[in-house]
């Protein structure tokens, strides 16, 4: 198994996984994702249909987002640098529904999130660039895409003391009252 550790965090479904990571002199080694590991740590089979790179500079806020239709299930990590990386549980009939999480995924810890579909997802990156990497189990439809407001004050979300910067569609983003949501 390439995981060291998966732990449950608060919200239903959403792990953290800790990669096994094999360091020597030269530098460092880790599978960054095996399928068949992957789905005995989450329980389930999933197909991942799209990989998606982004790198940012400090302070760049991206989120929270999700798809109403389509919803996507995704892994997130960071190869480069440090991100604040935030989920809330979308999902009326969950017991965390209007919950969040939050980690510290970096490439010194090589964490990963698995946040099945039914969330909002975003990050605020730290350090001064980062490259983040996510695999998704649905496609982007952009005509489905929703934001959900990065500071909803219902949301109580404690975000590191930065002045984000953010996309236009992400400074209109819809507080969770407002917002579409899952069954």
């Amino acid at each position: 198994m390439p995981y060291e550790r998966v732990t449950p965090t608060n919200l239903v479904d959403v792990l953290l996984l800790e990669p096994k990571v094999f360091v020597d002199k030269r530098g460092h080694f880790l599978e960054s994702f095996n399928k068949r590991d992957f789905e005995e740590a989450i329980g389930k089979s999933v197909n991942f249909v799209q990989d998606n790179h982004s790198c940012s500079q400090k302070g760049v806020l991206r989120g929270l987002h999700y798809q109403i239709k389509h919803p996507q299930g995704k892994i997130v990590r960071v190869t480069q640098g440090e991100i604040f990386d935030v989920v809330v549980d979308l999902r009326r009939s969950s017991p965390s529904f209007g919950q969040h999480t939050s980690a510290l995924l970096n490439s010194v810890n090589h964490h990963q999130l698995w946040i099945p579909p039914g969330f909002a997802h975003g990050f605020l990156v730290l350090s001064e660039t980062t490259e983040f990497l996510y695999k998704t189990t649905d496609y982007w439809y952009p005509e489905h895409e929703r934001t959900l407001l990065w500071n909803d004050s219902d949301l109580s979300i404690e975000w590191p003391h930065i002045n984000p910067q953010l996309s236009p569609k992400d400074l209109i983003g819809m507080p969770l009252k407002e917002s579409e949501l899952f069954g």
